[in-house]
């Protein structure tokens, strides 16, 4: 397959580029570059066969329709999205720009580039819209998962966004019969996440002794899922998955936020202990919770395991050992990141 891959430089989206092309696929992945985005997280496609990057911003209308003409994509795997619910709450405007209104020029690029393809090329192509959780609200402690069924009720201006997208991808389906797919993963983690996030914020503290902030009292629970097996998800949406359906993606392991901190204390004590002997757990501090905070987040997957014949390839503990591993094996990387270095090469060209 010939793909168009959207946020590309960030955390799913370099995940998903690196396993697309080592399957064969042709990929160009365009990319912003925002403080999010990283051409670390693709230094080892850079200069290979079959792979391009663009640096460009999904609002730029004329630069979409330049892509599109130039990269001639079988299929669009859109990830590029502002999506850090703190960053949401203290400056929604940028969230409201790519995420709503990006969302809009890419549609419309796409919907310009399949109006000129014709037969098996015309009828092959997906616009594979790739989305949240969040869209749904929160869950009570006993109500059942989210499903494809289940009412929007976002909490946030990130899953308002996000929300808002979604509605326009369909609408685009609706309307105009551009061939879309809608997925709505739960939480992600593994390589390359940018260190704002839960699970490298509490293997980053470790590492350098300060205290661990836990929201609330960490009763929080969500759905943890390898990025590699969402990324194995999309690549089956995009192969299989019916135009105007909504796939939604999860790992079936719902754990509480504290819990997850100290499982990940317990892998560091393993693989990196304290200087003083004491368990890394012990650095752990509740801190005010954070406003609109959802309970709850559980995926129902059972279409996208039927539909798409897709299962995770990770349990949560192989997962979890695996990215505590990367981290500690690419100090370069998040150095980059810390120092902010990798800004830098926004300038450069792969």
């Amino acid at each position: 397959m010939k793909l168009l891959i959207t946020g590309g430089a960030g955390f799913i989206g370099s995940n998903l580029a690196r396993l697309a092309h080592a399957a064969g696929h042709e990929v160009t992945v365009v990319d912003k570059l925002t403080y999010a985005g990283n051409r670390a997280s693709l230094a080892d496609l850079v200069g290979q066969p079959r792979f391009a990057f663009v640096q460009a911003d999904i609002v730029d209308a004329e630069a979409m329709r330049r892509v599109f003409a130039e990269a001639r994509p079988e299929k669009v795997l859109h990830l590029a999205a502002e999506s850090h619910v703190d960053r949401s709450i203290d400056g929604p405007g940028e969230f409201i720009a790519t995420n709503v209104t990006g969302t809009f020029q890419l549609l419309q690029a796409a919907l310009g580039h399949w109006k000129g393809l014709s037969g098996a090329a015309r009828d092959g192509f997906r616009f594979v819209h790739v989305s949240t959780d969040e869209v749904f609200g929160s869950l009570g402690p006993t109500d059942p998962a989210f499903d494809e069924s289940t009412a929007y009720d976002p909490h946030s201006p990130y899953s308002a966004s996000k929300a808002a997208s979604d509605h326009l991808a369909r609408a685009w389906h609706d309307t105009y019969g551009l061939p879309v797919v809608v997925t709505n993963c739960s939480n992600n983690y593994g390589p390359y996440q940018f260190p704002e996030k839960l699970i490298p914020v509490v293997i980053l503290k470790c590492l350098r002794g300060e205290a661990i902030p836990v929201y609330g009292r960490g009763e929080n629970i969500r759905d943890w899922l390898y990025v590699d097996d969402h990324a194995r998800a999309l690549l089956a949406a995009a192969a299989q998955g019916a135009p105007g359906r909504t796939y939604c993606i999860g790992g079936d392991n719902e754990r509480r936020n504290i819990d997850l901190v100290r499982a990940l204390c317990a892998l560091l004590d393993e693989f990196r202990p304290r200087a003083d002997g004491q368990p890394h757990a012990t650095a752990i501090s509740f801190v005010t919770d954070r406003p609109g905070h959802d309970h709850r987040y559980a995926i129902d997957a059972r279409r996208a395991r039927t539909e798409l014949g897709w299962a995770p390839q990770e349990d949560f503990q192989s997962g979890l050992r695996k990215t505590v591993r990367w981290y500690l094996d690419h100090p370069a990387w998040i150095q980059g990141i810390l120092d902010g270095s990798y800004r830098l090469e926004r300038q450069g060209k792969l």
